[in-house]
C-alpha cells in the first residue's frame, strides 16, 4: 500500500480517499456506471435533456437533486456522455446556477446547525472541536473556490453572518 497524503493504493491496484480528520478510510456508496458511452435505452435527445435539467433548475433543485431526479425519474444514468457536459455546466451556461456552489453551501448550512445546537448546549465539548474542524472544510474550499473564480475575492465565511442567510 503506497500512501500520498491522504490518497491510498492498495497492491490490487484500487485508489480510495482517507478522510482528513478521522481515521476512517472510507468508501463511496454508490457504484457509477462503467462505461462512459450513452446507454441504449435513453431515448431523449441532449436538447431534450438541457431542457429537463433548466426546468429543474428553474424550480431551485440544486444540481446532486437535478441528477438524482433524472436518474430516478428519466432513466439517464450519466449526463455528461450523453450532452457532453455537466449538470452545472448547463445550469451556467444559462445562468441559472447557484451564487455559492452547492458542496460549500452544504458545508455552511451544516456550521449553521452545529453553531445553534451549541448555544442551547454549551457543555458538548466534542461538537465545540466539530465546529472547528467543520470550519476549517469551508475554509478551504473557499480559498479553492477563489482560486478558480467561482466565487467573488472578496467572499469570507463569517459564522454570525452565515446565522442570519
Amino acid at each position: 500500500m503506497i500512501a500520498l497524503s491522504n490518497v491510498y493504493v492498495r497492491s490490487s491496484g484500487t485508489i480510495y480517499m482517507g478522510r482528513l480528520h478521522t481515521h476512517n478510510h472510507g468508501k463511496s456508496h454508490s457504484t457509477r456506471p462503467i462505461d462512459f458511452k450513452k446507454p441504449s435505452w435513453v431515448t431523449q435527445s441532449p436538447k431534450e435533456i438541457e431542457e429537463i435539467i433548466l426546468k429543474y433548475g428553474k424550480e431551485g433543485l440544486s444540481p446532486s437533486m437535478i441528477g438524482i431526479k433524472l436518474r430516478d425519474q428519466h432513466a439517464i444514468p450519466l449526463v455528461k456522455p450523453i450532452i457532453n457536459k455537466g449538470i452545472t455546466q448547463v445550469l451556467d451556461e444559462n445562468k441559472s446556477s447557484q451564487e455559492i456552489p452547492e458542496d460549500l453551501n452544504n458545508i455552511v448550512m451544516k456550521a449553521v446547525g452545529l453553531q445553534n445546537h451549541l448555544k442551547t448546549n454549551r457543555n458538548d465539548n466534542r461538537n465545540v472541536r466539530s465546529l472547528e474542524l467543520i470550519e476549517a472544510k469551508v475554509h478551504r474550499l473557499s480559498v479553492y473556490y477563489k482560486k478558480i473564480g467561482r466565487i467573488p475575492k472578496t467572499w469570507k465565511y463569517k459564522s454570525v453572518v452565515a446565522q442570519l442567510e
